[in-house]
């Protein structure tokens, strides 16, 4: 470009810092607002499949994908499908030298990415509150400090609740239908060896109608696990999240009759549950250019959990600053970057619906068919909490 681009992300989520990455990369410099106090203010969630054709492409583009490797996961990729007897369904195990899509930590994968970048790059503790459009060119970043910057772009990476997106778009997320309680497991081959076996070195599901189980191995012998069911939002309603044991009668009941050794993930988990409503943007879910203005990920295209979500905002970052870097005007990078990953968003808004709706039937019958085609080894809870600038 003539001049170089005062360029902000706004959310240090995955697909925010490669963006960053890669835009530095190419010496264009970058500020990324993170409304986060530090790097280490919460737990960054469970485990990513990254996938070849998407999230290891963007991790190729940031210069980060060897290190990615040496921490990567090749043996998470096993997969277990159980029936609520536990008999085991479906094993899949990856062949000898597969990397098609390890797993790694999120906190992990955000830590690479971190550290990949210039000193100074992300502001800590610097929350937005709204974006809007300067009278000629470039947008306004509205703070928490009641300060704003101007900037030639900026890019919402700030997840589900978006402060960005209202300055492109009306649309709101909304409740899917369908609930996870998340609970874990540490130590878990030495202490809790029954969880262990079911898990394995990746993950495993148990499913009946519109009630799941899932366990995911992280590193380091953590555990994750996810009730998932169909049902209101408000199934909580009379209870006290915080009272661990109400909250494991009420799930527990939830899951009767599942097979003993099923139910020891209900039973048995360390510390209390956590709550996950999934919301999910509207499908198709567009909007009108504003100059200055664009989304990625979550903001852009929220969608139900079923494995792609977070791979998406990976490629979407790298795409977005190969777009930046390889256009002479901010317009038409947009305009490059948003013919493709407004309809790549659709495509994949539209097969996680139909996934959602096929792996949790508004049916508690044991005889629901699932076709092999509609159970991918990704298809899997991403649940953490989206970053927000």
């Amino acid at each position: 470009m003539p001049m170089t681009p005062r360029i902000a992300i706004v959310g240090a989520g995955p697909g925010g810092l490669v963006c960053a990455r890669v835009l530095q990369r190419h010496g264009v410099p970058v500020t990324v607002f993170e409304r986060e106090a530090d790097p280490h203010s919460r737990q960054q969630g469970g485990t990513l499949d990254i996938h070849e054709e998407t999230g290891q492409v963007a991790l190729r583009a940031a210069g980060v994908f060897d290190s990615f490797l040496a921490l990567s996961r090749a043996e998470g990729q096993e997969w277990r499908l159980y029936d609520r007897h536990a008999t085991l369904i479906r094993h899949d195990q990856a062949a000898e030298g597969d990397l098609s899509r390890p797993e790694i930590d999120r906190g992990q994968l955000r830590t690479l990415l971190l550290d990949s970048l210039a000193p100074g790059t992300v502001r800590w503790g610097h929350g937005v509150t709204a974006v809007t459009p300067l009278p000629h060119s470039g947008a306004r970043l509205h703070h928490h400090d009641r300060t704003a910057e101007d900037f030639d772009l900026v890019i919402g990476a700030d997840g589900a609740w978006s402060q960005v997106r209202p300055a492109l778009s009306d649309a709101q997320p909304s409740y899917a239908g369908v609930t996870m309680v998340e609970a874990h497991f540490d130590d878990v081959d030495h202490r809790h060896p029954g969880i262990a076996h079911l898990v394995g070195a990746g993950t495993m599901s148990a499913k009946a109608g519109r009630r799941s189980l899932v366990l995911q191995r992280n590193s380091n012998g953590h555990v994750r696990a996810y009730l998932i069911f169909r049902g209101p939002q408000d199934w909580h309603a009379d209870l006290d999240l915080a009272d661990t044991e109400a909250v494991r009668t009420r799930l527990l009941a939830q899951y009767q009759g599942w097979h003993e050794s099923l139910l020891d993930i209900v039973r048995d988990n360390e510390g209390g549950f956590v709550n996950r409503p999934m919301f999910v943007l509207p499908v198709p879910h567009t909007w009108q250019r504003v100059p200055g203005i664009t989304l990625l990920g979550d903001a852009a295209h929220l969608m139900p959990p079923v494995g792609v979500g977070a791979n998406l905002a990976l490629l979407d970052g790298a795409e977005l600053a190969q777009a930046v870097i390889g256009h002479p005007t901010i317009d038409e990078a947009l305009d490059a970057y948003e013919s493709v990953m407004l309809p790549r968003a659709i495509d994949n808004a539209k097969t996680a619906e139909q996934l959602l709706t096929t792996l949790m039937p508004d049916t508690d019958s044991d005889d629901a068919v699932f076709p092999d085609t509609l159970w991918p080894a990704d298809a899997l809870p991403d649940p953490s909490p989206a970053h927000t600038g």
